[in-house]
């Protein structure tokens, strides 16, 4: 089989680590890919829709999979179908379920979904006049992609009124932040829970830990995840079947009864709380860095899962008792602005630990920087403190100008 993989990230990295050694895929190729990817296969460049399902007809392509939201949210699903191409993701009309967070809210509340209560604002001042008379804290979120920055917690007032007036005025996320949800805070641990959808049921995987926070103890700005932990260590079995009953079940009613039904993954963001679970986000993909912890403790063939999805057969997903471990390291200045072009050096000591590339690339010879979030170390262990030991030990030798990453990653 010929394989494309969308996407440049460790999500990405960590999809093409578990595909590697599938002797049935002979070539595999990324758009546009990392210096992890690079090394599995070839990273190409065909940046848009049209450039990558033209990329899919001319290379014979057997099976797509996409990682990032965007490229959903663009269509491309919709496209590839339209071609007769074989594509693993949700169509256009789905995604919006990710692409705005409005729309899922909407379906939410329709649905009896449980999820913290929030209204919906279009005008700057209504939004205002609203924050006026609410009690703090409450959560401020952009409708739509925000790159995982979207979503702020307000302590007073004041930062209400300047995270409405940086969203709706400034326009600090563009066209995202036009439209608001001003929500209910919600006190408790997050969780996040990635299913699989065969089009007519939906089959989580293990519970896992994200640590959005860019600092030590969850302090400072929201990242798109500075690190992971599967299984979450907080989300119990009661936890999971207040999940099922509440929000997993409710959520497939929805997308049948809306025509949302589809093939591929979807995320749910939680919050758990001393009331139970409560979902604050539908993500229609792969987590990052929750899939780094995920794929190293799967034990299904993940080419034979993917596959029973887009043929409607049934799973049955299993996992290892091992603890997964996701350091990520960052470029200075992320989640805000940062420089790129730093040479990657190191990597080559790491002894316990998958290295799985995200914001670098090959330059000649050499790995150099390109995003903010530069690379993951993944290690497993029988214990969470023993896989903890192992990435921050391959931490060490690892070095690019102004790098850093947190020191509490899986310190309970």
């Amino acid at each position: 089989m010929r394989i494309l993989l969308i996407g440049d990230g460790g999500r990405e990295s960590a999809l093409a680590m578990k595909l590697k050694d599938d002797s049935r895929i002979t070539a595999m190729y990324f758009a546009k890919g990392n210096a992890t990817t690079e090394v599995l296969g070839k990273n190409v460049y065909e940046g848009n829709v049209e450039g990558l399902c033209r990329f899919a007809q001319n290379e014979k392509i057997d099976l797509t999979i996409v990682g990032p939201e965007a490229t959903l949210v663009d269509g491309i699903v919709d496209e590839f179908k339209a071609k007769g191409l074989k594509i693993f993701g949700p169509k256009q009309k789905a995604a919006k379920l990710e692409g705005s967070k409005a729309f899922s809210k909407k379906f939410m509340q329709q649905y009896g979904i449980k999820t913290a209560s929030a209204e919906i604002f279009d005008a700057y001042q209504e939004a205002l006049d609203y924050v006026r008379g609410q009690a703090f804290p409450l959560v401020i979120k952009a409708s739509g992609l925000a790159g995982g920055k979207g979503v702020v917690i307000c302590d007073n007032l004041n930062q209400a009124e300047a995270t409405l007036h940086d969203f709706m005025i400034r326009r600090v996320f563009g066209d995202a932040g036009i439209r608001v949800i001003v929500e209910e805070y919600l006190q408790g641990f997050e969780a996040s829970i990635i299913a699989f959808s065969n089009g007519e049921e939906l089959y989580p995987c293990i519970p896992v830990k994200d640590y959005k926070k860019v600092g030590d103890g969850d302090k400072g700005p929201n990242t798109g995840g500075m690190g992971s932990v599967a299984p979450n260590p907080q989300f119990t079995a009661e936890h999971m079947a207040d999940f099922r009953q509440n929000i997993l079940e409710p959520t497939l009613k929805g997308l049948k009864a809306e025509d949302l039904k589809f093939k591929g993954f979807i995320f749910f963001g939680l919050m758990v709380t001393a009331k139970g679970c409560y979902l604050l986000e539908y993500n229609m993909r792969m987590g990052d860095p929750e899939t780094q912890v995920i794929m190293p403790l799967l034990e299904n063939n993940l080419l034979d899962v993917i596959l029973a999805c887009l043929e409607g057969r049934s799973l049955e997903l299993k996992f290892s008792d091992k603890k997964a471990v996701c350091l990520v390291m960052c470029s200075g200045g992320y989640p805000q602005t940062i420089e790129t072009g730093f040479e990657v050096t190191g990597t080559d000591k790491v002894k316990h630990s998958q290295v799985l590339f995200a914001g670098a690339n090959f330059q000649g010879p050499r790995i150099v920087t390109t995003g903010g979030r530069v690379l993951n170390l993944v290690a497993t262990g029988e214990t969470y403190e023993e896989a903890r030991r192992k990435v921050y030990e391959d931490a060490l030798p690892v070095n690019f100008d102004y790098a850093f990453y947190r020191e509490d990653i899986a310190k309970f």
